[in-house]
């Protein structure tokens, strides 16, 4: 039986990314079938929004999605689409794993994090008012009443909620990730020595989570020592499980470390059965219709997709192609040359095409 799958088109760079994908995707054997959607900044002229109901409806009824790139504009314009899945689906756990893989250009061997960041509260939870607002003037007078602290009358304000239960279930995941995947340590990161009803309730979670799972390691870091910790000795960790804004930070930091978000992959995931899969760079729109991004952040994240859907041997086939086509150098992207103007560098498409030979050299467990 053919798992269906939503397929995000995104924008820029992101149909080409889709379309590669999607071929590497099925020259795994298993069985798709693919249901086209359309999001970001080339439908809003014809939507009016770029996350169209039809698409909304079409990952309803897949429960999977696979995600291209999609541009959000920075300061103006619409929020993030993919923050807008994440709260529609409640899909709590950003999930990033950064290993290094030989051939990409790093300063590091041997990392192998994996990131879980919760997606719903935080400072990304989207409680905002804009300097100027009553509803900043309110604000800021209530919380001089009750705070006696006064807040500058030309202040935006973000509102930074932390909770009992979106602590513990994020936590939680990285427990039930570290025991399915035979890792060894969980590690909260936070700030609670300064924001302690907010941070320090995230921590105190965290440690009553961790007795719950004797087998696995459990420590702490604080997030500026963290940032220290991974550049200096990135090998020394496991999982790590964060809230949303520090999330989002030390994923990025984590990516720099194998090689850049290029190779980084994510899912997004939840209680509710409906799981979306994304790469998590931009949509680079100035490289669109070129045939010459890396393709490899979003076919990773297909393969996240194909273990979430059972197909342990597929998922673990395609890696090693992955692996294979990074290591041997000679079939891939600009990005991935020793030197970024070799001319011996190859398109999107023929970087994917030559995964697909390699999958059709690696061992061939059970197909669908």
């Amino acid at each position: 039986m053919a798992h269906l799958v939503t397929l995000i088109l995104g924008d820029g760079t992101g149909p080409e990314l889709a379309a590669v994908t999607r071929e590497v995707l099925d020259a795994t054997g298993v069985a798709f079938e693919w249901h086209e959607a359309e999001a970001g900044v080339d439908v809003m002229a014809t939507h009016g929004t770029p996350l169209p109901d039809a698409t909304l409806e079409s990952i309803r009824r897949t429960k999977t999605c696979l995600k291209a790139p999609i541009t959000t504009p920075v300061g103006v314009g619409f929020r993030s689409v993919n923050v807008a899945l994440r709260k529609t689906f409640d899909l709590y756990a950003c999930v990033r794993p950064c290993k290094t893989y030989a051939g990409v250009r790093s300063r590091y061997t041997g990392v192998d994090l994996v990131i879980f960041r919760e997606n719903t509260e935080d400072l990304y939870a989207g409680i905002e008012f804009e300097k100027g607002s009553l509803g900043a003037h309110k604000l800021a007078a209530l919380i001089e009443e009750l705070s006696k602290v006064k807040i500058r009358g030309d202040s935006g304000i973000s509102i930074k909620p932390i909770s009992v239960f979106g602590s513990a279930r994020i936590v939680k995941a990285a427990f039930e990730y570290a025991v399915k995947h035979g890792r060894k340590k969980v590690t909260a990161v936070h700030k609670s020595n300064i924001m302690k009803f907010s941070d320090g309730l995230f921590l105190a979670t965290a440690r009553e989570v961790a007795k719950r799972y004797p087998s696995i390691q459990f420590d702490d870091r604080i997030v500026d020592n963290m940032c220290m910790q991974l550049v200096q000795n990135p090998q020394d960790y496991d999982v790590l499980v964060l809230p949303n804004l520090y999330g989002d930070i030390l994923s990025d930091l984590c990516a720099g470390l194998v090689g850049g978000l290029g190779v980084a992959p994510g899912a997004n995931l939840g209680d509710g059965g409906i799981a979306v899969f994304e790469a998590t760079h931009g949509s680079a729109p100035k490289y669109k219709g070129q045939n010459k991004v890396n393709p490899t952040a979003m076919i990773l994240s297909g393969m996240l997709m194909l273990e979430h859907l059972g197909e342990a041997d597929a998922a673990r086939r395609l890696e090693r192609a992955v692996s294979k086509v990074i290591a041997e150098g000679k079939s891939v992207t600009y990005d991935l040359k020793p030197d970024r103007n070799d001319p011996s560098a190859v398109g999107t498409k023929e970087f994917g095409q030559a995964i697909i030979a390699a999958l059709g050299k690696s061992p061939v467990g059970s197909r669908r």
